[in-house]
């Protein structure tokens, strides 16, 4: 079975994306795997430092294990957005197949410092595991948000920055910011495509670049990335957001209905729905 590595090579060379969906329950991964499975897709399941503390860090690794026997697919586990370098190493312990080092709110240095650690911590563990840094500011959270969010070009990855990041860190993926937002927020982000096919020029081709925060974002705009070089995308609260109105309207419809697992069906698979029309436009239906 392919190594997350080599799917990402598949995807850049390609032209299409990987799709990373962020879980905090138990059926929200079954969800992830089974639509994934529906389509041939491979799952990338994320659990930011959050997600993690509700699922539990062992849980989370045996499940993932769990999943890849019963639905025969490749699944990996992604500790998205952590944000210190003890976080990090004890996802690694617990056996997740990737490690999202995020210190992109400290100075370049300290991150620099920070994220070569956690690969070489991680390599020494296990030769196969992916590690991922960021360059840049995200703003916003992962949620709907009432406002406008002002993303100053400032907060964008400098191309010549990545470079000399990757090289000095030696991480495989290089998470970036190129006018995308966390959350959904009032406004439409506008990607600067331009700017993604800069840092795609100047950074080595083994290292896949990710986009983040990647709801709310016009499929047009989606699509421009892939092709400027994006080859993982995060999606997270597109998720959180079909599942909460869904189970909103069953909670409403069924006064008298005690029985959790009922309540939330029709929100499992509302999930399951966004993650089928993600994958599509990312290109990934059929890549297993």
């Amino acid at each position: 079975m392919k190594t997350l590595k080599e799917f990402l090579v598949d995807a850049r060379q390609g032209h299409w994306a990987t799709g990373h969906f962020n879980a905090s329950e138990l059926d929200h991964m079954r969800a992830i795997v089974e639509a994934c499975k529906e389509v041939g897709s491979p799952a990338i399941i994320g659990a930011s430092e959050g997600e993690r503390k509700h699922l539990g860090l062992l849980e989370t690794v045996a499940l993932r294990d769990v999943f890849r026997n019963e639905f025969n697919i490749p699944v990996f586990l992604n500790a998205d957005h952590t944000k210190s370098v003890d976080a990090a190493k004890q996802a690694i312990d617990a056996g997740f197949d990737s490690v999202h080092i995020d210190l992109s709110a400290k100075s370049f240095e300290e991150n620099t410092v920070g994220t070569k650690e956690i690969v070489v911590y991680g390599r020494a563990k296990d030769s196969e595991i992916n590690i991922e840094g960021e360059l840049g500011y995200l703003r916003g959270e992962s949620k709907i948000q009432h406002e406008k969010i002002a993303v100053s070009a400032q907060d964008y990855t400098k191309p010549e920055e990545a470079a000399r990041f990757v090289e000095q860190t030696g991480v495989d993926r290089l998470a970036i910011a190129v006018g995308n937002i966390h959350g959904i927020s009032l406004d439409e982000p506008d990607l600067d495509i331009e700017r993604i096919r800069a840092i795609r020029a100047i950074v080595p081709e083994h290292v896949a670049l990710v986009l983040h925060a990647a709801s709310g974002i016009p499929d047009d705009q989606i699509r421009q990335a892939i092709d400027a070089g994006i080859a993982n995308i995060h999606i997270n609260t597109d998720l959180r957001v079909a599942f909460v109105s869904e189970l909103k309207k069953s909670l409403a419809e069924h006064l008298d209905e005690a029985a959790m697992y009922k309540l939330d069906a029709s929100a499992i698979e509302a999930m399951r729905t966004v993650i089928k029309s993600k994958l599509d436009l990312f290109g990934a239906i059929g890549r297993i």
